[in-house]
Parts: structure tokens; sequence; C-alpha cells
């Protein structure tokens, strides 16, 4: 039978009632029988391992990675988040949550000043040798690996799930997640149209720049069952006139912080070079332009699937 509730208030409150009075002879301490010392080692013992089981069942968490952040909330465990990155923008709390820095960027003093248990960051956040400095302080530090894939998704949650002591809602979250891929790419495998010419720029400062291979947009573009129009060359080139004619895009896909900083989509459209093509012809329409938040669009993170549900509807009404 279980204890009524203000007898297990007595019992787990001992420890440190003993402890308190340990530091109530403290004047003594040298006279303190065996036993009186004995429990007052016992009464410190067990405050230790309570706090330990505390920082174990719910560690104190840093996320270097906007995807990263957004599991540890999709888990409902943002409590446990002492800092996150500044490419961790989304949900809106995340926002305030107090910031590290940019992932490549991090300075050990930053982080260590947080006292994190573990620091959960995407594959090529550092600089390594802050990373180095973490281990040696004893903090956990895992880095999540990105390949522009579904599996992705279940890296970040998986990992969130560990970070965070819920591995088993991250599996519930993951079951659900997978269940809204299958859903969408067999809506993107069933579509019978044409192919989408579409094109990826990114102009969040600086020249614009366009998206070839082995990049998250590249990865978007096809996923979505669209053809990207440059090739030959992997990351991202300077956007050029002849590379504009040459490529001829029906569909030019952004983020919404491109748009932003250019003033808007009519400050997008002035661009000389995209006067070159198919797409800016077909500007007026409202199909030719596509956008969307850089961390939703190339973050392969939870909202994935959803986000590519509305890339694809939006490259075949083009």
């Amino acid at each position: 039978m279980s204890q009524p509730v203000h007898l297990r208030a007595a019992a787990d409150a001992a420890p440190a009632l003993r402890l308190a009075a340990c530091a109530g002879s403290n004047a003594g301490a040298s006279a303190a029988p065996a036993l009186t010392r004995r429990a007052c080692a016992l009464a410190l013992a067990a405050l230790a391992t309570g706090a330990a089981a505390a920082s174990a069942s719910s560690p104190r968490l840093i996320t270097v990675g906007g995807s990263l952040t957004e599991a540890v909330f999709a888990l409902g465990a943002e409590a446990q988040l002492v800092g996150t990155d500044t490419t961790s923008l989304y949900p809106a709390a995340a926002q305030a949550t107090p910031k590290v820095g940019y992932m490549r960027q991090l300075s050990a003093e930053g982080l260590l000043a947080l006292r994190p248990d573990v620091v959960l960051a995407l594959a090529g956040s550092g600089p390594p040798l802050v990373l180095q400095q973490l281990h040696s302080a004893r903090v956990q530090v895992e880095l999540v690996e990105r390949r522009h894939e579904w599996d992705d998704v279940r890296r970040t949650v998986q990992a969130a799930g560990r970070a965070t002591g819920r591995s088993a809602a991250a599996q519930d979250l993951l079951r659900q997640l997978e269940q809204e891929w299958t859903r969408v790419r067999a809506q993107v495998q069933a579509y019978r149209g044409p192919t989408p010419r579409a094109l990826f720029i990114m102009a969040h400062g600086g020249s614009p720049l366009v998206a070839g291979g082995q990049t998250a947009a590249n990865a978007m573009l096809t996923l979505a069952g669209a053809r990207n129009v440059v090739s030959g060359f992997n990351g991202f080139r300077p956007l050029t006139a002849e590379s504009m004619a040459a490529a001829a895009p029906d569909v030019i896909v952004t983020t919404t912080q491109s748009l932003q900083a250019v003033g808007g989509a009519e400050g997008f459209w002035r661009r000389p070079e995209l006067a070159l093509t198919p797409a800016w012809q077909r500007r007026h329409s409202g199909a030719a332009l596509w956008h969307q938040d850089a961390l939703a669009l190339l973050g392969f993170g939870p909202r994935l699937a959803q986000v590519l549900e509305a890339l694809h509807r939006g490259l075949i009404a083009a």
C-alpha cells in the first residue's frame, strides 16, 4: 500500500533535513560521533544522487540547427532548452531562447556559460576546437548528419528524443511524420503532367546565387517532381545573364527571406538577368515565383512532408 502524500513528502525531504542538521552542527564537526558523520555523508550522497537523476531524466540542452530545435519543440521538451543557435527561429517561441551564435561560429565560453548537459548540433557546426572543448568539459555532444533526404527527418527526431530523454515520444512522432511523408510522395509520383522546369535562387544578401547539385534546394526540387534547369556543378554559383538565358526556367523558387531582402516580388523581378527567362514573361500570373521560409524549405526538419506538398502544388500550377 502506498504512503499518504504527507508521509511521502516527509520521506523525500529527509535527506535535505539531515543535511541541514549537519550544517547546523559544523562547529562541532571534529567531535561529532561516527554515526552522525555517517548520517551526514549519506544525506549528501542522497542529494547528489537525486540531482544526478533529475539531470539524467531532464537534461539541460542546447540545440545548434533550426531543424533540431523544431524537433525538440515538437516533442514538447522545449522547457529543457537553455540555448539555441541563430538559425533556430521556428516555432516563434524558439526566438526567445538564449542565443549561442551562428552554428559555424560558436564559442566554448558562450556554450558552457549556459551549463548544458547535452549539445545537439548539425554536422558541420563548430569550429571543431569548440566541440573538443565541450568534450573536455564533459558535455555530451551529438552531431546529426544532413544528406538532404527523408532520413534526415528520422535522424533529427530520434536524436532529439535521445537528447531530451523522450525516445518513446520521438518514435510516436516519427510514425505520424512517416505516414504524412508516404502520402505526399505518392501524390508527387502520381502526377502525370509535364515536368516543371525550375530554378532555385538564393538572395539573402549580396549577389544572388543559383543552386546546383548536392544542395538542399536541388534535393527539394527533385523530390517535388521538378527538373533543376542548372546542372554541371555542385553548390551555389552567381546568377548571370548567360546562365539565365541557357536555363530558361518556367518557375523560380526562392526563400521568403530572399524576397524580403530585395523588397518583395516586384523588386525580385527587377533583376535584368531574369528578363531573359520564360518565368519573367509570366511574372504577372502569380505562379512563376514560389517562395517559402528558408528553414521550412531547406531545413529537412519535421515539416518536410507538408512543405514538399506545397512546393509540388506550386510547381505544377506554374
